[in-house]
């Protein structure tokens, strides 16, 4: 007892001593829990809503109102033409399209139920599901009864409204077409980032670094050098992916692949050079580790892979844009489920440009070509 006593008060003075792994082990939980604590919720709310009112009536604008007032849809956008909503859709500025036929004030002045489609962008489920589902309760609403009771019962039971749902890019609301891409994400972030990290601190704490070090390279040569093996590990890894999603599960692929290859070439750039840049902050492989998994949960839990984004308050909302794998996630459900090409995607494809140059410009500062 005494040996295990003194080999444990050992153990914990040596964990004292780094500072930095200590930290990072006490920090970590509690960041975690407190991002997580407030940012995840399943209630979706607030979805983006582009409108085709083409009744331009009192009886079209009492009905945005109803929606409005359930606070789960907050309108947007004002479309045009048909065409604009599926774009709005399409490109992924709204969740959520309401087209409002011309004579939709005329129907309801008949005392009928008044036609309104709602289109919902299927690709994201639990999204959609608030929305079917909230649209569905407002179709539910039944006219005020403006009769004796017991007289005029029927007519006073029509509903208000005929809500006709279609559910876009999933109709069927198949979970793995949702689910796949997001899991594939997952697991291109999990395997850059850490793969990277432990596998630069690792040639540091050997010394095989120092070899490198007297060469003639170039800082970002050197960089360069560790990070393209393993884009091609990444692509093995998003092709074996892609084979498994669309033989086993039967994911749909409605757009181009050689454009999800393309497109997905930042996306693994920019987590190798965030792998880069914790390699470059980190000591020890324990902390390139750990690094990696604070970086990773909220990947997994802020992207929008399990919980929609659009539930989350504005501050972690906000955080979830620094995240590579946000990106991914639109850039393969839009063009695997969507069919969406080059156009609705440059904004993806510009904010994953802005997260490499920034992680490749820290680690720049951070890596030095000298030991310490």
């Amino acid at each position: 007892m005494r040996r295990l006593a003194a080999l444990l008060v050992k153990e914990f003075i040596q964990m004292g001593r780094d500072r930095i792994t200590l930290a990072i082990m006490v920090l970590i939980p509690v960041v975690q829990l407190m991002i997580f604590g407030f940012a995840i919720n399943t209630e979706v709310k607030h979805l983006r809503t582009v409108v085709f009112d083409q009744s331009r009536s009192q009886q079209s604008r009492d009905l945005l109102d109803a929606f409005t007032a359930s606070g789960y849809f907050d309108l947007t956008g004002e479309a045009r033409s048909f065409g604009d909503v599926e774009d709005a859709i399409q490109s992924g500025r709204a969740a959520v399209g309401i087209v409002v036929p011309p004579d939709f004030a005329a129907i309801r002045n008949r005392g009928l139920p008044a036609p309104v489609q709602v289109l919902v962008d299927a690709s994201d489920s639990m999204s959609s599901a608030s929305a079917i589902s909230a649209a569905q309760m407002l179709g539910m609403v039944q006219r005020p009864s403006r009769t004796p009771l017991g007289v005029g019962a029927g007519a006073a039971a029509l509903p208000l409204y005929d809500v006709r749902i279609r559910p876009w890019y999933n109709p069927d609301l198949i979970s793995s077409h949702y689910m796949v891409p997001g899991i594939l994400g997952t697991i291109l972030t999990m395997t850059m980032i850490m793969l990277t990290a432990i596998a630069i601190v690792r040639e540091r704490e050997q010394g095989t670094l120092e070899q490198l070090l007297v060469t003639p390279l170039r800082t970002w040569e050197l960089l360069a050098g560790k990070i393209l093996p393993y884009v091609i590990v990444g692509y093995v890894q998003l092709t074996l992916g892609l084979l498994v999603g669309r033989l086993v599960f039967a994911v749909p692929l409605e757009g181009s692949l050689p454009l999800l290859y393309a497109l997905s070439l930042p996306f693994i750039v920019a987590s190798l050079a965030w792998g880069v840049f914790i390699s470059t902050v980190s000591r020890t492989q324990m902390q390139a580790m750990q690094l990696s998994f604070f970086v990773m949960l909220p990947s997994i839990l802020l992207s929008g892979f399990m919980f929609p984004r659009e539930a989350m308050p504005a501050f972690f909302f906000q955080i979830s844009r620094v995240l590579p794998l946000t990106y991914f996630l639109q850039i393969a459900r839009g063009i695997l489920l969507k069919g969406v090409g080059i156009e609705h995607l440059r904004g993806q494809v510009l904010s994953l440009t802005v997260l490499i140059a920034l992680f490749t410009i820290g680690s720049l500062l951070k890596f030095k070509k000298t030991l310490e």
